[in-house]
């Protein structure tokens, strides 16, 4: 009897710590991935049925509704050019041109994968909402304190992080294929309250 109890606590300690890395491991990896584009990352088996069930769990928690590759590319960058992690207490400026897709968007979240709350409830732009620069080009400045033109708030709590999600809707097929050699907007930052 002793034999079988010592055998049943062992496997449930086993099946808690289990559960519990895996867990850890979910919801701590972000929605990187093996193909790195500047600051920006993704991944090659979202949105595909060769995603292991790892990776579909990190996109479930995320609340990520993956489209096959050929609809959608999504790109999610967490740190800015210089490597450094994005911080809400930080301002920084997206700027690039339309990447190559018919419908693009740049929507920002908080460390938790949901959207952070402000009074303007400005969550993203997207190719048809951004002001243009007189070239075309867009300026997005994320960062907690608004100013003029495209911006979206962080909140501005100091030790919060977020990240950025590029969605690339209906892509160039040579963007689905290989999206190593999309040019992707730069995040440069600016200046920090700490």
């Amino acid at each position: 009897m002793k034999l079988a109890l010592k055998l049943v606590a062992v496997v449930i300690v086993a099946l808690i710590i289990g559960a519990g890395s895996a867990l850890l491991f979910i919801r701590g990896a972000g929605l990187g991935g093996d193909v790195a584009v500047g600051p920006w990352q993704t991944s090659l088996v979202i949105g595909s049925s060769e995603a292991d069930p790892y990776t579909r769990a990190q996109i479930a928690v995320a609340g990520l509704l993956a489209l096959n590759r050929a609809e959608t590319v999504y790109f999610t960058a967490s740190h800015d050019d210089a490597g450094d992690k994005l911080r809400s207490d930080c301002t920084y400026m997206v700027a690039g041109s339309d990447p190559p897709a018919r419908w693009w968007s740049v929507t920002l979240y908080g460390a938790d994968h949901y959207l952070v709350p402000n009074p303007l409830d400005r969550y993203s732009y997207g190719g048809d909402t951004v002001a243009r620069e007189a070239d075309g080009s867009f300026v997005i400045a994320v960062g907690p304190e608004e100013t003029n033109g495209n911006w979206i708030p962080t909140g501005g709590q100091t030790g919060d992080t977020f990240s950025l999600t590029l969605r690339l809707y209906n892509p160039e097929p040579e963007a689905a294929r290989d999206p190593s050699g999309v040019v992707l907007p730069h995040i440069a930052k600016e200046a920090c309250r700490t």
